[in-house]
């Protein structure tokens, strides 16, 4: 049998159709609308999602036989608000993970509410694309929308429900809404009590792997699929991506270089990390996880390389590096902002140490440093919370620079390793839905199946000891900068 992992990301959706032994057999992506309306807010249409995940259905499964599609399940961009009315319909555009508008409310949940008593709640504080400042935005600015809201949904979700008729939400997406008691895995009451909202308009909960139901008779006629096949409650997108790599077992890890940057850390038993600095959310195994996120990872790299140097070629801009650790330029990556460790949108990046005698090539290789440096911020956080991390597996843009996959191996002191098949959040979703459908028995069984490793950069000692130095001024530089750019 076959299993369809839907990726609804930000730009497009990427549609992957997998066999029961882990084979990829199409990929199909399709684009859709992003609406800045107001400067920092990001908005989309549901409907577009919906329309275009069609779309691409009937692009992928075209001359083949649709009886061999046993499950589908979701990898989605998290955070995002859905509201529908009583009648299912969408309210207004939702407003996305990346949307900066909801200052105010983020400010008034995290100092009038407190950041101890949000932590206590849901395991998290406040941070500005989360799902319940959004809601309190709403409720505040655009209070006729507010009094219509029947039902609360994330991105996936709602593509969910147009397959089945179902009102769900997995509890790793949930995680990061802000309403969520992410140790209990329920709804927390305070948290709806201070949006204004009740338990009945928000979503039924699902561990990843759970069947929500099948295909309603009008969604299997438009998707040509039969009614019978499964849907998964799905992932959020790294929750879902830490599945595709393999990343499920206790204090496994995975390194994200993307445009942001994540680390991603694996977990059996729930852990609050002290000073709200990691997320502490759900994991698609039915375990948990702790998460950083920085906000600008190889996005730096193609904001230097690109806009600045006007050239195209990454790997030609990366010759001519000095040996790890000597290079005299550091960067600071916070081009828009920083969410781990500091949580300061209004962070800003820096090159620290130029002299008339900086090169091009120490000025790139700082940029590549600086954001390892940043993800170290989010690995030493998780290490001092006795979280015992060996190796871990890296993905995204920038893993493909064996230069800055050997550089986090010497920075962070340990083995990266890359992968055969890196297909973000649709592989994930796709081995999800396999698993709900009964062809493994769980998560890990069939990461460890079908995950294999490929290459492993060892770190180098002495590359690893003048990084610690370079590391060190580098934890100084957003202190020292904040009074000058915050």
């Amino acid at each position: 049998m076959n299993y369809l992992g839907v990726d609804l990301g930000t730009s497009s959706v990427k549609l992957i159709l997998m066999d029961a032994a882990g084979k990829i057999l199409r990929t199909v992506s399709k684009e859709y609308p992003l609406s800045m309306p107001h400067t920092g807010w990001s908005e989309q249409a549901p409907e577009d999602w919906w329309t275009q995940t069609k779309a691409g259905i009937l692009e992928l499964m075209a001359g083949l036989d649709a009886s061999q599609l046993a499950g589908v399940s979701f990898g989605g961009q998290m955070h995002g608000l859905v509201i529908l009315d009583k009648e299912d319909r969408v309210i207004r555009p939702a407003i996305l993970w990346n949307d900066g508008r909801t200052g105010a409310e983020t400010a008034y949940l995290n100092d009038r509410i407190g950041q101890d008593k949000l932590a206590a709640y849901t395991a998290n504080i406040a941070f500005a694309g989360f799902t319940a400042p959004k809601l309190l935005w709403v409720k505040n600015h655009e209070p006729q929308n507010f009094a219509r809201i029947a039902k609360i949904m994330l991105p996936k979700d709602y593509i969910a429900y147009k397959m089945t008729g179902v009102h769900c939400c997995d509890y790793s997406d949930a995680s990061g809404m802000l309403l969520l008691d992410v140790a209990g895995k329920r709804w927390s009451k305070e948290m709806l009590e201070i949006c204004g909202v009740t338990e009945a308009q928000l979503p039924a909960l699902f561990e990843s792997y759970d069947c929500v139901g099948t295909l309603l008779p009008s969604a299997a006629r438009e998707l040509g699929l039969p009614e019978r096949v499964k849907v998964m409650a799905g992932a959020g997108d790294n929750a879902a991506a830490a599945v595709g790599t393999g990343t499920v077992k206790n204090g496994t890890c995975n390194i994200s270089l993307g445009t942001s940057g994540t680390v991603f850390i694996a977990n059996d038993r729930f852990r609050l990390p002290e000073n709200h600095a990691l997320h502490a959310f759900a994991h698609a195994t039915g375990k948990y996880h702790l998460m950083g996120c920085i906000l600008s990872a190889a996005s730096c790299n193609k904001w230097w390389t690109e806009d600045i140097l006007k050239a195209s070629d990454y790997a030609a801009e990366q010759r001519g590096f000095v040996p790890g650790g000597e290079n005299e330029v550091l960067f600071a990556p916070y081009l828009m902002g920083e969410r781990t460790p500091h949580n300061d949108p209004s962070a800003r990046g820096a090159f620290i140490g130029l002299s008339m005698n900086t090169t091009r090539a120490q000025m790139t290789q700082a940029i590549l440093e600086g954001v390892t440096f940043a993800v170290r911020d989010s690995v030493e956080i998780a290490r001092g919370l006795g979280v015992d991390i060996q190796r871990t597996k890296i993905c995204g843009g920038g893993a493909k620079s064996p230069i800055w996959k050997q550089m986090v191996a010497d920075v962070l002191r340990m083995p990266v390793e890359s992968i055969a098949t890196e297909e973000g959040p649709g592989l994930g979703a796709a081995m999800l839905a396999a698993v709900g459908c009964g062809e493994y028995q769980s998560v890990e069984e069939i990461a460890d199946a079908m995950v294999q490793v490929t290459s492993v950069a060892e770190p180098d000692a002495k590359a690893a000891d003048r990084y610690d130095a370079a590391y060190a001024r580098f934890q100084k530089i957003y202190p020292a900068l904040k009074p000058v750019l915050g």
